[in-house]
């Protein structure tokens, strides 16, 4: 098997300590591709620095909304820097979060727009969170003229009409381990209906363990072949053909080339 976990975060407090090992384990599971995500400049420092030394592995720069109160104005620009590294693969996490309001909403549009405007100007995709915003994250990308460009919304959890309305623009959407969760059946619904071209997988690792591993703590990229297996009987196929699959579209999002 050969799947890729296109959102994880190595470097988050729950699996830096043991980043060597968590990937080790994830490439004996079958997750041969990790993708891991910053939330905001220090943490995509050492996203960066993590995946100069291992080639299983790419990185994404971003301030998270829940972060945005405490980014400086020279921030964004310090990430272009970071945009610009060879490993360097997307723009992100970046976005809005209504449901904690850790930054003030105006702090969070504002950070949000700067930082689309910059991946663009670098032509990088776009990796975005969006919690309890989805009007407001879809107007602030349509304003900086992200429509029909490289945008996926991670941990996708909205609705049907959501699902559409990302697919009209031509973006697309990531599932996590909550497409195995018993009450997810519109989210199924959706996975199920998903074209072989659209499908993305990602843990967002150490959160949203899958079952049967839910109660788990932390997640590892490792359990995604879980997703994998659970998106493989939801739709009929095998789990070799969704692996290669959400690879192959990994591969062609990012432009990760297969070796």
């Amino acid at each position: 098997m050969n799947l890729t976990d296109t959102h994880c975060h190595l470097t988050s407090s729950a699996l830096a300590d043991q980043a060597d090992a968590v990937i080790d384990r994830a490439i004996a599971a079958g997750v041969r591709r990790l993708i891991t995500v910053g939330t905001d400049l220090a943490d995509s420092q050492a996203a960066l620095a993590l995946a100069r030394r291992r080639s299983e592995l790419r990185m994404t720069a971003g301030i998270h909304p829940h972060e945005a109160a405490k980014a400086s104005p020279t921030d964004v620009e310090a990430l272009a820097t970071i945009w610009a590294e060879p490993v360097c693969v997307g723009a992100g996490e970046i976005g809005l979060d209504y449901h904690y309001d850790f930054s003030p909403r105006a702090v969070q549009q504002d950070l949000f727009a700067r930082q689309l405007d910059a991946a663009a100007a670098a032509e990088l995709p776009v990796v975005v969170h969006s919690r309890e915003a989805f009007d407001d994250t879809i107007r602030i990308l349509e304003r900086c003229g992200l429509a029909r460009r490289r945008v996926v919304f991670h941990c996708f959890g909205g609705s049907a009409d959501e699902a559409a309305a990302v697919a009209e623009r031509g973006w697309r959407i990531s599932l996590t381990g909550v497409v195995t969760f018993k009450r997810s059946t519109e989210l199924q619904a959706i996975a199920a209906a998903l074209p072989a071209d659209g499908l993305l997988l990602e843990t967002d690792a150490p959160y949203l363990s899958p079952e049967p591993v839910r109660h788990v703590r932390p997640n590892e990229p490792a359990n995604l072949v879980h997703t994998a297996r659970f998106l493989a009987k939801l739709r009929g196929e095998t789990v070799q053909s969704i692996a290669e699959a959400s690879t192959a579209n990994a591969a062609a999002f990012f432009r990760w080339p297969l070796a």
